[in-house]
C-alpha cells in the first residue's frame, strides 16, 4: 500500500468562505474527503495536513520521509512565492510532490508568477479550481502505478 500525503498551506483552512470568487465555495474538509475516498478506492493510504506556519509544514515534510510517504500533493499557498526553506526541504527529503494552486497564479499579481517549487515537482496543477485537487490525485496515482 502506497502512502499519499496532502499538505495545504496558509489560509487554505478558509476554503469555502475566503474570496469565493477566486477560490470557490467548497470547504477544505470537502476536498479532503473526496481525495481520501479516491486514494482509498485505489488501495492507497491517505493523510492530510494544513498549517498557516511554514515551520510546521517543513516539519511535516521531514516527518513524511520518516513515515515513508511515497508522494505529496501540496498547495503551498503564498509560500510558493517566498519559501526557499520549503524548496530545500523537498530537495533534502527527495519525496516526489505535485504542486497545486486553485487560482491561475499567472493571471494574478506579478509576484505570484514565480514558484520556488515548480521546477523540482513531478507536476503542477494550476488554475483548475478545487477540481485541481482531483487532477493532482490522478497524477499521484499514475506516478505510483508507474514507479
Amino acid at each position: 500500500m502506497s502512502k499519499i500525503l496532502l499538505i495545504n498551506g496558509p489560509n487554505l483552512n478558509l476554503l469555502g468562505t475566503r474570496e469565493p470568487e477566486i477560490y470557490g465555495d467548497t470547504s477544505l474538509n470537502e476536498v479532503e474527503e473526496k481525495l481520501k475516498a479516491s486514494a482509498e478506492d485505489a488501495g492507497h493510504e491517505f493523510n492530510c495536513f494544513q498549517s498557516n506556519a511554514e515551520h510546521e509544514i517543513i516539519n511535516t515534510i521531514q516527518q513524511a520521509k520518516q513515515d515513508n510517504i511515497d508522494v505529496i500533493i501540496i498547495n503551498p499557498g503564498p509560500f510558493t512565492h517566498t519559501s526557499i526553506a520549503l524548496r530545500d526541504t523537498f530537495l533534502s527529503t527527495k519525496i516526489p510532490f505535485i504542486e497545486i494552486h486553485i487560482s491561475n497564479i499567472f493571471e494574478r499579481e506579478e509576484f505570484r508568477k514565480n514558484s520556488f517549487l515548480s521546477d523540482i515537482s513531478i507536476g503542477c496543477i494550476i488554475g483548475c479550481g478545487v477540481g485541481g485537487y482531483g487532477l493532482a490525485m490522478r497524477r499521484a496515482k499514475n506516478f505510483l502505478r508507474d514507479k
